[in-house]
């Protein structure tokens, strides 16, 4: 089990609910059965590797009322939130870690009949696509189901153990303070890219392949950083699809980081169909990857510790996670979104769908110091097509926000 423990907290946002609080709150305490590690806490071996003590101590749950409603709010489609994000995240007891927790939950109920959902994960104990497989399991049970979708597997020692982990730099004693961008884009714009790359590079790519490319150079054209430094590009990617002993139904941290790397000077000039290119080799070659790594003949460099450069960025595809097929009997969110932390230490993007109510896709953005913000700003609003690359087209119907 990774050492490192870190929490991600999201919001679900339900526009209708009858008794959201009881009913989730009974599902939850049922759910914990079949997923009974999540009821436990981390403690520390003898040999100083994480565990988890099975002891029933449960999950922190939180019932709130709101004096508003969700169209005071606008739906929580807004960056930043019109409500403080804390105020609908669990907070656990003065002077208890929360990190030493698998999962806390909060149900906050508003008057117009909605609620919204907030949730803090441990990523040392579930990856995104675990967490939602719980949280859908609690719906299950909500709507009365009598066996769940999914049943849930234990299986942490099917997972390959690593031969030898190389020892990375330390991190940088300065953590450059980062800006948050909410970006959206529409479907039509993305499509209209990937048609444009698809022609160019003569084989399918993804929207994540499209958008992890502009977003790396945008990023690297914003950042003034010296031509011959590398950048570098963590793609964290689900190894579910290439481990046959891992059954369906495991809900553990099953994610590898594969790292692309550019020297800067290239990076800014390079057409965004070849960086897909890049990428889609990368995850083509995820398998060799991976498994060299668990041989210890992969990568020079311990990727995680990569993460904490200001040369570095991690990008998530959260478009696939399942949590917005999450229905307590009373339909699926209308809304789904990460809490951004205002004391992130290491440059990350989501890419995540957008609201029911606008379609499309959304970045969200922690990978550029405050004074770079305006011009990665910039190119995020203009996408540039074709190899010369001479002109350029604007995204229509983009807004974005900083805090």
């Amino acid at each position: 089990m990774p050492s490192n423990k870190a929490m991600k907290d999201t919001l679900l946002v339900f526009n209708h609910g009858q008794e959201p609080a009881k009913v989730i709150r009974q599902a939850l305490s049922k759910a914990l059965v079949p997923y009974y590690p999540l009821a436990g806490v981390f403690i520390v071996s003898h040999q100083a590797e994480l565990q988890v003590l099975c002891n029933g101590d449960g999950v922190w749950f939180v019932e709130a009322v709101a004096d508003s409603t969700l169209e005071d709010l606008n739906f929580l489609t807004d960056f930043p939130l019109m409500i403080n994000q804390n105020d609908l995240l669990p907070q656990p007891l003065p002077g208890t870690d929360p990190t030493d927790r698998m999962f806390m939950m909060q149900v906050t109920q508003f008057k117009c009949g909605g609620f919204v959902i907030g949730t803090r994960g441990n990523h040392a104990m579930c990856d995104g696509l675990g967490s939602a497989q719980f949280i859908k399991a609690i719906a299950d049970i909500a709507k009365g189901q009598e066996q769940l979708t999914i049943e849930p597997v234990w299986c942490r020692e099917l997972l390959p153990t690593p031969q030898s982990l190389p020892q990375g730099p330390p991190p940088p004693e300065y953590t450059p303070e980062l800006s948050s961008a909410f970006i959206k884009i529409s479907t039509s714009d993305v499509n209209r890219m990937k048609h444009h790359i698809i022609h160019q590079l003569g084989r399918q790519c993804s929207t994540f392949d499209v958008l992890t490319a502009k977003i790396w150079r945008s990023r690297a054209r914003a950042m003034h950083a010296d031509p011959h430094v590398n950048l570098h590009l963590l793609l964290c990617m689900s190894i579910r699809h290439i481990l046959p002993q891992v059954p369906p139904g495991f809900y553990g941290n099953c994610i590898h980081l594969t790292t692309l790397t550019m020297q800067s000077s290239k990076l800014v000039n390079e057409p965004l169909h070849e960086l897909v290119k890049m990428i889609r080799d990368a995850k083509d070659g995820l398998p060799v990857d991976y498994f060299e790594w668990i041989k210890g003949n992969g990568k020079k460099v311990d990727t995680s510790s990569m993460g904490s450069g200001y040369e570095s960025m991690a990008v998530t595809d959260w478009t696939r996670l399942g949590f917005l097929d999450t229905d307590f009997g009373w339909g699926s969110p209308s809304h789904f979104l990460p809490v951004v932390s205002d004391n992130q230490k290491f440059a990350s993007c989501l890419i995540l769908r957008a609201p029911a109510s606008e379609q499309g896709f959304r970045v969200i953005a922690q990978c550029v110091k405050k004074e770079d913000f305006g011009l990665f700003h910039d190119e995020m609003m203009n996408f540039k097509l074709g190899d010369a690359e001479t002109n350029h087209d604007n995204v229509g119907d983009q807004n974005s926000g900083s805090s």
